[in-house]
């Protein structure tokens, strides 16, 4: 209870239109949530890394070019970012769309889509959705604490 105490000392919020445009101004706004929870390189990259890949397939497979708005709400907090993505889109889990990589496939052969969602959601500590009221709605958080799953360099 006391992390959401401090989630909640700076929340923002930011809507924009569903194009592959605004893209960058989603990137800013979950960067600027990272520097003020004072979130290291690592867990900086794994945040933006995981709302860049579930806004793109928003703007690409949800509303499939079309008219459409992505809300964003964040909350950053000691060492810690919470950032929620809402849309109107057909209803989408990125739980059931995870596809994770099958190293006995040769890649010419693995299925195309889904990977992208598997590296979102290994990024983050927390990712939680629900489709509620016609809106799909993703929470990620990301803690400075949090294990960075990916290998450190030799």
């Amino acid at each position: 209870m006391a992390d959401m105490v401090e989630l909640a000392r700076t929340p923002a919020e930011m809507e924009v239109p569903a194009t592959l445009g605004a893209l960058g101004d989603i990137a800013a706004f979950v960067v600027r949530l990272a520097a003020r929870a004072g979130l290291d390189k690592g867990a900086a990259y794994r945040i933006r890394l995981a709302v860049d890949e579930l806004a793109t397939n928003i703007v690409m497979h949800g509303y499939r070019g079309g008219d459409g708005r992505i809300t964003v709400r964040g909350r950053s907090g000691a060492g810690r970012v919470q950032v929620v993505i809402e849309d109107a889109a057909p209803p989408f889990d990125p739980v059931q769309g995870r596809l994770p990589p099958d190293p006995g496939v040769p890649p010419e052969r693995r299925r195309i889509g889904g990977l992208g969602i598997h590296l979102a959601l290994t990024s983050v500590d927390e990712f939680a959705y629900v489709h509620r009221d016609g809106r799909n709605i993703s929470t990620l958080t990301v803690k400075a604490e949090g294990t960075d799953r990916c290998p450190p360099r030799p």
